[in-house]
């Protein structure tokens, strides 16, 4: 955890499956409870603005509207996918 004059609260993150990417929406986990369901704010590899971070590397998550982020909290990226119901 660090704090960012632009972005508040920044919680350093290993990406432990899947892929980061940029505008999906996410949720916060303290303890397997959900605390917080939004939208990340800044998504940085280094110093560099990213659109997307993959499995095993490192970045740098700004959370949009929340700034209590601890250590051990677990942040979920997640894609919302909508499939058209048919009939079968």
């Amino acid at each position: 955890m660090f704090k960012s004059p632009k972005f508040g609260a920044i919680a350093g993150c290993m990406v432990t499956e899947g892929v980061v990417k940029r505008h999906n929406p996410i949720r916060v986990l303290r303890d397997n409870v959900v605390i917080y369901e939004g939208e990340l704010e800044s998504l940085r590899r280094f110093k560099d603005d990213v659109n997307e971070v993959r499995n095993g590397m490192e970045c740098g998550i700004g959370v949009k509207n929340y700034n209590d982020v601890r250590t051990g909290d677990v942040i979920e990226v997640f894609e919302i996918i909508e499939i058209q119901r048919t009939i079968a």
